[in-house]
Formats: structure tokens, sequence, C-alpha cells
């Protein structure tokens, strides 16, 4: 097996350790591979290994990656920071964006979303830890936010997403995740169908799993680190 393959072994018997420790299926939990930076052969042996969601971030790196894989049957997740001059390529080209924290950009995605594809499956990024250097949206703005992106036609709105301040102390990781599961519990209460908690990474996975987590991102117990 190659190293990546067996990285994506310890990774998906980690989230199910993760799993059964929080009384949970690991069946409803979706290992996404973050392959920003990562070369498009890494890819290919990560798909090769069984792994069918990626996630990118930066849409110029993206792009000829996508057109490279084309003959791969795999879901693209944008997990970056979202600009209205990209939005027209992200529409085009991916299954899922984690990162909208505002209107005018989930407008912009709806609007140029081919009329072919499916809705464009969408996260809410939540900044959870107030940080200003953070994208996301308060808490306390969450509400009117998700009741207009839910009213756009050709967006789903499926849950949320967040990327708290990184620590090592799996308390406060936890108490971070279980702030964004109550935040989309409020919304379900108001009438919301979400299903989707898109939290925890490499250092993390486990306390989000813990909390809820419904996709961990990670790429460098995957792939490696990066440059």
């Amino acid at each position: 097996m190659t190293t990546i393959a067996l990285n994506l072994q310890a990774t998906n018997a980690a989230i199910a350790t993760a799993a059964a420790a929080a009384g949970r299926n690991v069946n409803k939990i979706k290992l996404l591979a973050v392959s920003k930076t990562f070369p498009v052969e890494a890819i290919r042996e990560a798909y090769r290994a069984g792994q069918r969601d990626f996630g990118e971030s930066y849409v110029q790196e993206a792009l000829p990656k996508l057109m490279a894989l084309h003959d791969l049957p795999i879901d693209w997740h944008y997990i970056g920071p979202l600009q209205s001059n990209k939005t027209r390529a992200i529409a085009a080209n991916f299954a899922w964006v984690h990162s909208i924290d505002r209107l005018s950009i989930a407008q912009r995605l709806s609007a140029q979303r081919p009329a072919d594809l499916p809705p464009l499956q969408v996260c809410l990024q939540v900044n959870v830890s107030g940080e200003d250097s953070k994208s996301g949206v308060a808490a306390a703005d969450i509400s009117a936010l998700a009741a207009a992106v839910a009213a756009l036609p050709h967006l789903k709105l499926r849950g949320l997403m967040a990327i708290p301040a990184p620590t090592d102390d799996e308390v406060a990781q936890r108490a971070a995740f279980a702030q964004v599961a109550q935040i989309q519990q409020a919304l379900n209460q108001q009438g919301y169908a979400l299903d989707t908690l898109s939290m925890g990474m490499s250092h993390d996975f486990p306390a989000a799993i813990a909390e809820g987590a419904t996709i961990v991102r990670v790429g460098t117990a995957i792939f490696g680190a990066r440059d």
C-alpha cells in the first residue's frame, strides 16, 4: 500500500474509534480529504484507496486539477474564502461550498449555477471564536443569513461549517464545536432541515465527532505536511 493509502486507512480507523466513543454511527460521518497544495497524482492515489470527496481552497489551483481528474467521479468541495470574482468558476465546477459568509456571495453562486447541474450544496461558515482574522458569520447573524440563503433557487442549504481557534485543549475544542451544533439545533427548531456540520480537521476531528460533526476535513493526516 502507498503512504497515502495507509494514512487514509489510519484516518478512517480514527474516525471509527471517535464515532464509537461518542455512540455514533460512523456511516453518518464523511471524510473530506483536503487536497489543496497537493498534486494530481496524490489525489489519484487517494481515489484508488477509496476516497471520493476532496476539498480545495484556491480556485486557480483547483481548476487545473479538476480538469486533469475529470475522468474520476469525484465530489469536489470548495472550502476556502470566497471572492466575488471567483464565484462563477466555483458555481460551475464544485458540488459543495462550505464557506458562505455573506449573502452577496450566495446570490452570485445561485445566479451562476449552470441550469443543467443539481443545486449547489452549501454550508454557512460560523465564526465561533470571534477572531478578526477568521472568515465567518457571527452567531447572532446566522439566522438572517440562513433565511436568505435558503430562499435562493439554485442552492441547497445543508448546514454549518466552522474553523475554531486552534488549541490542543480537548475541552476547549469540544466547547467550540458544541457551540456550532447548538446554533444548528436552534436553526432546525426554526424549521430548517439542516443535516450537515462541517467541522474538525487533522488535529481536532475526534472532538468534532464527539459534538456531532458529519463532515471532517482532513489534509495533513492523509497527504503529509504542506510545504
